[in-house]
């Protein structure tokens, strides 16, 4: 056979082929031979391949070349041509020597797995399992696995590798059970899964919790709960139930999932009945109530559509009766005998009627009405000492009056008073109006008497028990009954009961019960309306021994004393209640007790009634003083002397704080001028002028003087006023004094003004723009500043003067 030309050696390969001659061993000089012959036809490398091989078959580095060169030359060839088989042979010559070599053997193995060999790729990873050492393994399960998972292996081969596997390494357990999931194996992969969960020290290498786990796992047995057998789903999903808190609302609901496609659906209800039942979330009671409401909605659309198709065929068979009739008498011998046991035992029986849409619809509609009850038992188990949830659940049993009862006997017997939420005693009350809006009062009054003897967290709490079973025994006329119930409340216990709970450690609120203002506020009005007067004296006056008295009461205490006459009582009441309270609690009882005083005595105590204003004024912040000034001036007013009137504002005008100095000096001033004319009212300006107002507030008096002094012809005194309170200028003072030149002065006093007004400007320019002044002439204008200061002040003590010389003109 003639060889190629291209295949015979060149006068370039000589000088490699001596070399080797001379050295046929080194590997150096058969690369840098391959080397220099790269752009050779493969024929030709192939036959220098196979000579340095045949000289080094034990050489990783000529095998792994050789062998990637082969791999390209067929890459692109169809796997059923026969250079894929002289591949395959080379790879097995090269793995008699490079045997140990991972690399070598991944590059076989991904060749089978691309020519699709099945049997062969399968022995050939067995082979190199069994060739490399265990160390190494891992780099040939990985592509061992993704050959088993191709489409087209047989599951039994592929199960047997992933069991394999899993003994060489466990913790990849999830993906063979993804691998189960993907092949429909839920039989084993369900097993699988739960044989993880039930692993405590298993470790998810996908991140994957506990509780994901157990989810997946409910979801694949009841998704496929006719395939699974062999586990205890129900004892399964419930151990998941109470290990797993967060997701309770779906595993109940998985648990009747399986059920329902297991066909037992009475069951399944039952299974949605319990978990409604113990949730103690809404947002697990609403999953389970949502999935509940829709199985009984779809399994009632379902009998609907048997029994129409069921009708149907009834008329079908009406339409053929004779044929049927026939066919009837054909099949009676060939029927089964479980058949005939129905049709002749079971015709008729309640259970085995399949046309119960009634029931199914009225089973629904019962579910639809309990939402409301059943969400409040979800509340009720997160917080069962919630006053206000037991209250919403007595309402949602209106116009059921046992099971209100029960509810309510549901809740006293359940709530603790320290732990609730709410006002506890107002179900005790509720509880016994229930009772009396039936009309039974003993009853009513049998909770009363339990309800008063629980330990509740305050004592109003108990007060308001008490209280309320007072106003029954009103509503039903009995009121020796409610003043009985009001003395019991208010007595104090023995000593002999405190000294038995001193030892016992632990103090209730009945206790404290005869210290509460409620309660005596409460049954010092039952005492007003229907005791005795010295009954009411005795409560008002024991009242005041406990210290528990408000100003307030002491307010009506001594207007009840007032009604029936007792005035020197009354007013002893008022003095005690003025020493008890300071302000500004004293403040209304000073106002009530001084007024009640006046009304009664007038004039014939006046100086008595002196003493008191004195001693009120004297006790009274300066916030507070000038109503009790007011009142002591008009007392004078009307039954004393108008000089003591007018001294008594005097003094007001003093005692009052500064932002109220104006309004009293305005009040001063009206009283003055209306008692004793308006010309006597200069002074009080000239004083109200010097007492320290505010310049906003002098600048308004002045202005009013002026205008006192303008309506008595005094146009010099007037305008003398404008000349001081221009130091307290603004632009309506400014129109208001140019309005007063205009009518009453002439060209000078015009001219006057004028002149203050811009020596008034000047100084408050150079007041608020000193910043603005160069330094070299800043002490030049503060020397003119304090001059213009000088004479500004000068002309205001002039003006004052001139003011009190024409006043004495």
């Amino acid at each position: 056979m003639a060889i190629a030309q291209d295949l015979y050696l060149s006068e370039d390969d000589l000088l490699y082929e001596e070399e080797l001659l001379r050295n046929p061993f080194n590997l150096k000089i058969w690369w840098r031979y391959l080397i220099a012959r790269s752009e050779a036809p493969f024929k030709k490398r192939f036959m220098i391949y196979e000579r340095a091989l045949k000289a080094l078959p034990g050489s990783y580095k000529l095998w792994h070349a050789y062998l990637r060169e082969r791999l390209d030359l067929v890459r692109n060839l169809p796997v059923t041509y026969s250079q894929y088989d002289t591949l395959n042979n080379t790879f097995e010559r090269a793995l008699v020597t490079m045997h140990k070599m991972p690399r070598i053997w991944i590059m076989y193995l991904q060749t089978l797995t691309n020519q699709k060999l099945v049997t062969r790729t399968r022995r050939t990873f067995d082979r190199a399992l069994c060739a490399l050492p265990v160390t190494q393994h891992d780099r040939i399960w990985e592509p061992y696995l993704v050959f088993v998972s191709q489409k087209g292996i047989p599951i039994e081969t592929s199960l047997r590798v992933y069991r394999k596997y899993l003994k060489y390494d466990p913790s990849h357990i999830e993906d063979f059970i993804e691998f189960l999931l993907n092949s429909s194996l839920w039989q084993e992969a369900s097993e699988r899964l739960a044989s993880v969960l039930n692993d405590d020290q298993f470790y998810s290498i996908k991140g994957k919790t506990k509780h994901r786990l157990w989810l997946e796992l409910c979801d694949l047995l009841t998704r496929h709960a006719n395939e699974v057998s062999g586990l205890n789903v129900d004892a399964i999903i419930r151990g998941g139930i109470r290990k797993f808190t967060d997701e309770v609302g779906r595993l109940w609901t998985s648990l009747a999932e399986y059920y329902i496609r297991r066909g037992l659906h009475e069951k399944a209800r039952d299974v949605f009945e319990e978990g409604m039942s113990t949730v103690i979330t809404v947002r697990d009671f609403s999953v389970i109530f949502d999935s509940y409401s829709q199985f009984e909605e779809s399994m009632l659309a379902y009998n609907m559509k048997e029994m129409v198709l069921s009708d149907e065929e009834d008329d079908d068979g009406e339409e053929n009766g004779f044929e049927e009739v026939e066919e009837e008498d054909i099949c009676v011998k060939g029927r089964l005998v479980d058949e005939d046991f129905k049709r002749k035992i079971l015709h008729g029986f309640w259970l085995n009627d399949k046309n119960d849409i009634d029931l199914r619809l009225a089973r629904f509609d019962y579910l639809m009405e309990r939402r409301p009850e059943l969400a409040n038992s979800v509340l009720l188990r997160q917080n069962p000492h919630n006053v206000e949830q037991w209250h919403r659940r007595v309402k949602l049993f209106e116009g059921n009056p046992t099971k209100q009862i029960l509810t309510y006997t549901e809740a006293v017997r359940t709530i603790d008073p320290m732990k609730a939420v709410g006002k506890p005693h107002t179900l005790w009350v509720g509880f016994a109006k229930l009772y009396e809006q039936h009309k039974d009062l003993a009853n009513a009054r049998v909770i009363f008497e339990k309800a008063v003897q629980m330990n509740y967290k305050t004592v109003d709490n108990l007060a308001s028990v008490w209280c309320e079973w007072a106003e029954m025994e009103l509503n039903h006329k009995n009121v020796k009954g409610a003043l009985e119930l009001m003395r019991r409340a208010t007595a104090e216990p023995s000593v002999e009961v405190k000294r038995k709970v001193a030892a016992n450690g632990n103090e209730p609120v009945q206790m404290k019960l005869h210290k509460s203002l409620r309660l005596w506020t409460f049954y010092v009005d039952l005492e007003e309306s229907l005791g005795s007067l010295e009954s009411t004296r005795a409560v008002y006056e024991r009242i005041l021994d406990l210290r528990i008295a408000t100003p307030q009461i002491i307010i009506n205490y001594a207007y009840f004393l007032e009604e029936h006459k007792y005035f020197e009582d009354a007013f002893k009441v008022s003095e005690r209640g003025v020493k008890i309270f300071k302000y500004p609690h004293a403040k209304d009882i000073w106002v009530t007790y001084l007024s009640s005083f006046v009304k009664r005595y007038g004039k014939n105590k006046l100086e008595r009634a002196r003493e008191l204003f004195e001693n009120a004024v004297e006790s009274a912040p300066a916030d507070q003083v000038k109503p009790l000034y007011l009142q002591y001036a008009k007392l004078e007013e009307f039954y004393g002397l108008a000089k003591r009137a007018m001294k008594v504002y005097d003094q007001a005008t003093k005692a009052v704080p500064n932002n109220e100095k104006l309004s009293m000096y305005e009040i001063y001033i009206s009283r003055a001028a209306e008692i004793f004319g308006v010309s006597k009212t200069r002074e009080i300006y000239e004083q109200a002028i010097e007492s320290g107002l505010t310049d906003k507030d002098v600048k308004t008096m002045c202005l009013k003087y002026a205008e006192l002094e303008k309506s008595l012809g005094e146009i010099d005194r007037a305008r003398a006023v404008y000349v001081f309170a221009s130091q307290y200028a603004d632009s309506e003072f400014w129109n208001k004094w140019h309005e007063f030149e205009v009518q009453h002065g002439n060209e000078d006093t015009f001219r006057e003004m004028l002149r203050i007004k811009r020596n008034i400007s000047l100084s408050f320019n150079q007041t608020h723009f000193i910043k603005d002044v160069p330094s070299a002439v800043f002490g030049g204008l503060i020397r003119k500043r304090d001059d213009d200061e000088k004479n500004a002040k000068e002309n205001r003590l002039g003006a004052l003067e001139r003011i009190k010389r024409l006043k004495r003109n």
